[in-house]
C-alpha cells in the first residue's frame, strides 16, 4: 500500500476477496460432526455413503445395525432427494457420513451382499420374502419370476413384480438378476438402461441368453451330466456346445432323464 492509501477504508472489492478466502467448503461429514457434539443418541438417526460402482455411484442408508436403503445416483437428482425420499419412507433422518457400515464397501466390491444385514422394514411379509429370495441369486446369474415366487413360498409372479418395483434397496437386492418366464429382464425398479447396465458390469451375456430363450428354452442340461439347469448357472456356463440340451420345461428335463441342479434348483415353467 502506497503511503497515499494508507488510513483509507478497504474498497467493497477487497472486502469481498478477504471474506471469500475466509470461507472453505464444510465437510461431508459435518452435519455428522455436530449431532455427535451435541450427544445425539446414534441410533436416532440413520447415516449414509456414497460409494462408486461400475454402474456409477449408489447412496446407501445404514443404521448402526443394518442397511436400511440404497439407491443409485442416476435414480436421484441430488443428494438432498435421497434424504427427502429416504425420511418418507422409513421416517428417519439420514445424515452424511464418510465411513460405511463394515462389510458394506466389500460387498458393493465383490457384489456378493447375501450376508450383509439389511433392514427390510416397513414392507409387507410377501415383498420381504421376495426379496430375500432375490438376494440369493448369484452375482452373474438370472432367475426368473417364476423361481422368485417358489423360493418365496408365494404362488402369484404378480407379487414378485410388485416387490421388485419398491425394492428400497437396489443393487444390494439385485432385482436386475430376475427376468420374466420368457426371460425379457425384469427391471421394474429401474429406469430405463440401468438395469442393463447393471448386468453388463457383471458380465451377464445377455445374448447369449436371448439364444436359448427366443426358442422357447428356458432350461440348459448337460449330456454327460444328465443334470439341467437355469442357463446363466454357474455349471450351464461351462458346458460345451456340443453337450449343451436346450429344454421348455423342467418336466420335458425330467421326461429325458435329467436331474435338476442342486446349486441353481431349476424349477417348472
Amino acid at each position: 500500500m502506497s503511503p497515499d492509501e494508507e488510513g483509507l477504508p478497504p474498497s467493497e472489492d477487497n472486502v469481498e476477496g478477504a471474506l471469500a478466502d475466509l470461507t472453505s467448503p464444510a465437510p461431508l461429514d459435518f452435519g455428522l460432526r455436530v449431532l455427535r457434539h451435541v450427544g445425539i443418541a446414534q441410533d436416532r438417526y440413520d447415516q449414509y455413503v456414497r460409494l462408486e460402482t461400475e454402474s456409477g455411484g449408489l447412496y446407501v442408508a445404514f443404521s448402526p445395525q443394518a442397511v436400511t436403503g440404497a439407491v443409485l445416483e442416476t435414480m436421484v437428482v441430488s443428494t438432498q432427494m435421497f434424504e427427502e425420499l429416504h425420511w418418507s419412507r422409513t421416517g428417519r433422518t439420514a445424515i452424511r457420513a464418510t465411513v460405511p457400515l463394515p462389510g458394506l464397501r466389500t460387498a458393493v466390491r465383490t457384489r456378493r451382499a447375501g450376508k450383509l444385514a439389511i433392514d427390510l422394514g416397513g414392507l409387507s411379509a410377501v415383498q420381504r420374502s421376495v426379496l430375500e429370495a432375490v438376494r440369493s441369486v448369484p452375482a452373474g446369474q438370472l432367475r426368473p419370476v417364476s423361481w422368485v415366487a417358489r423360493e418365496a413360498g408365494i404362488r402369484d409372479t404378480a407379487d414378485v413384480v410388485e416387490a421388485l418395483r419398491v425394492n428400497p434397496v437396489v443393487l444390494l437386492v439385485p432385482c436386475h438378476r430376475v427376468t420374466h418366464d420368457d426371460g425379457t429382464p425384469c427391471d421394474a425398479a429401474y429406469l430405463p438402461g440401468v438395469g442393463r447396465a447393471l448386468r453388463a458390469a457383471e458380465g451377464i451375456d445377455m445374448e447369449r441368453f436371448a439364444r436359448f430363450t427366443e426358442e422357447g428354452a428356458v432350461l440348459l442340461g448337460s449330456d454327460t451330466t444328465r443334470i439341467f439347469c437355469h442357463p446363466t448357472c454357474a455349471h450351464a456356463r461351462r458346458i460345451t456346445p456340443q453337450h449343451q440340451r436346450p429344454f421348455h420345461s423342467a418336466v420335458e428335463a425330467h421326461r429325458a432323464g435329467y436331474r435338476a441342479c442342486r446349486v441353481c434348483r431349476p424349477v417348472a415353467a
